[in-house]
């Protein structure tokens, strides 16, 4: 298990004497209300964007762009120097300097890569959410809060090892959750297991969607049976049932991470890509998982509603595979964000359908296509650089407060 020694000056809070799971408190649905998103901004010496870094902050500006327009951004830098530097290259490539100013906030961190989804803080709250209907079928977001404060709301910090040790040192991500848990005053629960964030999806209702390739892993969690690594992600994020996939698609390099892969977009329904060529190696990985889908069943014994998309085709690199999806997105409050990558007149023709599926199955939000084609030599997207923060009476106002006061 990755090494917590850096951050055990700051586990004074850690575990409270229930678990989530005991105190009736869960891990909302990414499509539920939110009130910002957390990002960490990549730095130079970082290995996410070898040969490329000097393209992707155009490309990570359209992005916060996106969602600054319509929530608090919250981005992880080294110091109050970097956040200057960030702030200037935001408004460089298009994010207006009253957005930034309102609305994009930068907190000092000491992280090493800048893949929020699977480093940064996953935020659990009391339950109460109310759908319209269990099945997702007439399901509309619930209402700001339902009566929550500040004292419902508390952060889950897995154990981070860089995808299995690939890629070392990852201490400074390990402790992003704990250190803004701390700040911010908030409950802390530390998981017992090896994870990220992007290998678990949820639909808000009690179901987990996960991979074997990725969490039974052994360079996560050894030889930690499945019946565990269900209890522990049943009891930290709050949830009744653990469905399982297997493996992910071509050019993860993250032992299959289910958000390249499949999504919950309502509480009954799940968005899954399909690959179209037969001959793309993604083909069968996709077929089985779209099967295996069709005989699965929610927390309530009820059949998934199922959505297909095609995907985007092969995205290449120097002739190397990168894991292109639009199952990437990322939703915020009123829209959902989809990382597109065409370049070609018959990429764009795959791409406009599959926003049109994806537009007609999510009426509670704009679908917003974002171009990741620079992003996406990192092995990741969108979803893969946050991570949501949901919407909780005064939980946005305490996280202005911890902010780095940025200098001219």
């Amino acid at each position: 298990m990755a090494s917590r020694s850096s951050t055990s000056s700051t586990r004074s809070h850690v575990n409270p004497a229930q678990t989530p799971l005991e105190m009736g408190w869960t891990f909302p649905a990414e499509f539920e209300r939110q009130c910002a998103t957390w990002l960490t901004w990549p730095r130079p010496e970082g290995i996410s964007f070898p040969g490329k870094y000097h393209t992707v902050p155009e490309n990570l500006a359209r992005i916060v762009h996106a969602m600054a327009t319509r929530q608090d951004v919250h981005i992880n830098v080294l110091n109050d120097n970097w956040a200057r530097l960030v702030r200037d290259q935001l408004v460089q490539f298009g994010v207006q300097r009253k957005l930034c100013d309102q609305r994009v906030f930068f907190h000092a961190m000491a992280s090493n890569e800048c893949w929020c989804r699977d480093h940064g803080p996953a935020f659990v709250v009391r339950s109460g959410w109310s759908d319209g209907g269990p099945s997702g079928e007439g399901w509309t977001p619930a209402a700001s809060g339902h009566g929550r404060s500040i004292a419902d709301v508390g952060i889950v910090d897995w154990a981070f090892n860089a995808w299995g040790g690939k890629y070392p040192p990852w201490d400074g991500d390990d402790a992003v959750p704990s250190v803004i848990a701390q700040r911010a005053k908030l409950k802390l629960w530390q998981v017992p297991i090896v994870m990220e964030g992007g290998s678990v999806e949820f639909n808000g209702r009690g179901t987990v969607l996960s991979t074997t390739q990725c969490l039974l892993n052994r360079n996560r969690n050894g030889t930690m049976s499945r019946a565990k690594i269900e209890a522990a992600l049943k009891s930290f994020y709050g949830q009744r049932h653990v469905v399982w996939l297997s493996e992910g698609i071509e050019g993860d390099d993250t032992d299959g991470h289910v958000d390249d892969l499949a999504r919950f977009i309502a509480p009954g329904k799940v968005l899954i890509g399909i690959e179209e060529s037969t001959r793309d190696k993604n083909y069968r990985q996709l077929d089985r998982a779209l099967k295996k889908l069709f005989a699965m069943v929610d927390q309530d014994g009820r059949a998934f509603e199922i959505v297909t998309v095609p995907m985007p085709g092969r995205v290449e690199h120097g002739g190397e595979r990168l894991p292109a999806t639009f199952m990437n997105f990322s939703f915020v409050d009123g829209a959902c964000l989809v990382p597109v990558f065409a370049r070609s007149a018959s990429e764009r023709r795959v791409q406009e359908r599959a926003l049109a599926v994806m537009q007609d199955h999510m009426p509670h939000h704009e679908v917003v296509a974002v171009d990741c084609r620079e992003v996406i030599w990192g092995l990741g997207a969108i979803h893969c650089l946050s991570q949501q923060v949901p919407l909780v009476p005064g939980l946005a106002e305490r996280l202005r407060k911890i902010a780095l006061r940025v200098p001219e």
